[in-house]
């Protein structure tokens, strides 16, 4: 079905979830979590694929539930937030086919829209290619232009965690600030647009995401060949 927009439906169903957040109320309206999220989801997916295409042709946007959208429910099983379900759609668009890939998210909450862009976990052996890309003159200096026109263009860039520069790294590297990050990712948080609850909020996304997708591609060919 072509995408119309998420409609107020969408977003009051969020609303009303973050107030009874329980199994039994969930239930109650498992009806309007297809009819008013998931389906209006799928849809969104459908139609953004081809524009992420258009410049991303290595990211998946698969419409489905485990694919690019996210599951409602939250592992609580190590979590002290016991809360059931999340109160926001989140999506994710992936490089390739791993799980570790740079890609793009979404989250839609009652009050606000998020896009995003990059990674947001390392595991050690990603951590080390990543330094050594940045330590590279070629490809660090490469990021150092990436991170300067996502900043000045209002995505904010994160991903810094370290005290210090990682041993085996001059203390006053020229980019010690990038050394110092363990995951590396920009985004922006918005008002909900009017575009939302129109067939016009695809564009409106990927027209965010090309303006990241410099970041994406650097992750996916700089730092995916590093060794």
């Amino acid at each position: 079905m072509a995408f119309a927009g998420f409609s107020q439906r969408t977003t009051a169903f969020l609303t009303e979830l973050r107030s009874h957040n329980d199994k039994t109320w969930f239930h109650e309206h498992r009806d309007d979590y297809q009819a008013d999220l998931i389906e209006p989801a799928r849809d969104f997916v459908e139609a953004l694929g081809p524009l992420l295409s258009t410049f991303a042709p290595g990211i998946r946007a698969e419409p489905k539930i485990g694919g690019a959208i996210m599951r409602m429910n939250r592992d609580i099983r190590f979590s002290r937030d016991k809360t059931l379900y999340k109160d926001h759609l989140d999506m994710i668009f992936r490089e390739g086919a791993g799980k570790g890939g740079p890609g793009f998210w979404f989250r839609l909450t009652p009050d606000t829209l998020t896009l995003g862009a990059g990674i947001h976990d390392f595991d050690k052996t990603a951590l080390e290619r990543y330094r050594h890309a940045v330590d590279d003159d070629v490809t660090g200096t490469a990021l150092v232009k990436v991170v300067a026109t996502l900043d000045k263009a209002g995505y904010g860039v994160g991903g810094e965690h370290y005290k210090r520069v990682p041993a085996g790294f001059d203390a006053d590297h020229p980019r010690a600030d990038l050394l110092r990050y363990n995951t590396l990712f920009a985004g922006i948080e918005l008002d909900l647009p009017a575009e939302l609850a129109t067939p016009r909020f695809p564009k409106f996304c990927a027209a965010h995401y090309r303006k990241m997708n410099p970041l994406t591609d650097w992750l996916a060919t700089s730092f995916g060949s590093a060794g």
